[in-house]
């Protein structure tokens, strides 16, 4: 199973990103996917999830309305569209996966992608 992230790199403050995590070796649309970031001397948190089966999103309050997470099956790939971005956007993004539905508890999630960096200068 491998979980491969894409698309960070360095964008100035109200710029945009997307993110993608390419997904193999799973039932694709039996798992849910979830974006976690992580910056220096922070604890990792989750910014946006999308469930397997119904896609039902959720999104975490200090990226709702900037961020859009959406999935394509046929091509095993979850995708992060990160608008209006902030300097304090600034981490390290992780995609994981879990089966099914959505959850908080980062133990739960079974495979993780290696992260890729963004950064958002001001």
């Amino acid at each position: 199973v491998e979980l491969v992230e894409s698309g960070g790199g360095l964008v100035q403050a109200g710029g945009s990103l997307r993110l993608s995590c390419a997904a193999s070796g799973i039932t694709f649309d039996d798992y849910a996917i979830n974006w976690f970031r992580q910056a220096p001397g922070k604890e990792r948190e989750g910014v946006s999830c999308i469930s397997g089966s119904e896609g039902s999103t959720f999104v975490t309050d200090s990226v709702k309305g900037r961020f859009t997470i959406s999935r394509d099956d046929a091509k095993n790939t979850v995708y992060l569209q990160m608008n209006s971005l902030k300097p304090e956007d600034t981490a390290v993004y992780y995609c994981a996966a879990v089966r099914l539905l959505c959850t908080s508890v980062v133990g739960l999630y079974e495979y993780w992608g290696q992260g890729t960096q963004v950064t958002v200068s001001s």
